[in-house]
């Protein structure tokens, strides 16, 4: 149920020394005649891939030729350690990497651990925790003219999430009508999903949806990558040199029971279940 301030929850409990990233965040708008937007893209990203950085090349470059929208902030959102995917290497070492290649991504995007370092969290209310930080506690942007311009926050994500979107008692309407209602969502095509006949099942929301098509096929996963990793092959290419780097200096992915590295094996797995259907499905593009 939403509170008076229209978040789903009344507040938004932080992991211990948190603090919001926003060192890349636009403040002054360019054009102001536009609508100021972040996006989101949350997931497990075990690993980043190039594919989930060019997801936000295609979105912006949509944004810019086919919308009113100007983009003051680019953000991935780690999923938490609770989620229990399989292949889900903990966090701090997916925030790591994220990291890595953020700082190799041009000077837009960052990472905010705020998912990653808690309890499992919604997508809906990871939405609002971005709207809370962006347009609350750092007060929105402005224009060039000096006037204030609250943000905008939508989703980015890949086509598959739509389609577990129309699927009947997958998500929940209340998550659905906050999450495309308020929010809105920027979908990257992925091969193999009909995004046409998903929204149309959503037709109360369309106008919410934007469906951007790839127009140079990339089929790269996260789960094609650790498969390469266990077999003794080569990802480069396929991820930044960075995290190509991190991965090989912790001897990540060996093992792909083995959620955390050996340098972490001593720690107690987490006890918590992961979260049902019916509460929430991982809002990322498949296999990441």
């Amino acid at each position: 149920m939403a509170s008076s301030s229209g978040y789903v929850t009344e507040g938004f409990t932080n992991p211990p020394n948190y603090s919001f990233p926003h060192h890349r965040l636009q403040r002054v708008m360019k054009d102001s005649a536009k609508t100021p937007v972040v996006l989101v893209a949350c997931g497990s990203f075990s690993p980043v891939t190039y594919l989930h950085l060019r997801m936000f090349e295609m979105a912006k470059d949509y944004i810019r030729h086919n919308t009113d929208f100007e983009i003051v902030g680019a953000y991935l959102s780690p999923v938490s350690d609770m989620y229990k995917k399989p292949g889900l290497l903990n966090s701090r070492h997916r925030v790591n990497m994220c990291n890595l290649a953020a700082e190799d991504s041009g000077n837009w995007l960052m990472v905010d651990p705020w998912e990653a370092f808690q309890s499992y969290q919604r997508t809906a209310i990871v939405l609002d925790h971005f709207d809370y930080e962006v347009n609350t506690v750092l007060g929105g942007v402005q224009t060039e003219e000096g006037e204030h311009r609250s943000v905008h926050v939508m989703l980015l994500a890949g086509s598959d999430l739509i389609s577990t979107m129309s699927e009947p008692g997958v998500w929940s309407y209340s998550d659905l009508d906050h999450i495309l209602g308020r929010y809105g969502v920027f979908i990257i095509e992925r091969a193999g999903s009909g995004m046409d006949q998903a929204t149309d099942n959503l037709a109360k929301w369309r106008h919410n949806i934007y469906l951007i098509n790839q127009l140079i096929q990339n089929d790269v996963s996260s789960t094609k990558v650790r498969l390469f990793l266990r077999r003794g092959l080569s990802v480069r290419y396929l991820l930044p040199n960075t995290v190509v780097d991190y991965i090989e200096q912790n001897g990540l992915y060996l093992d792909e029971t083995a959620s955390n590295s050996a340098t972490d094996k001593g720690k107690e797995p987490a006890k918590k279940e992961p979260p049902s259907q019916s509460s929430q499905p991982q809002a990322t593009p498949s296999g990441c």
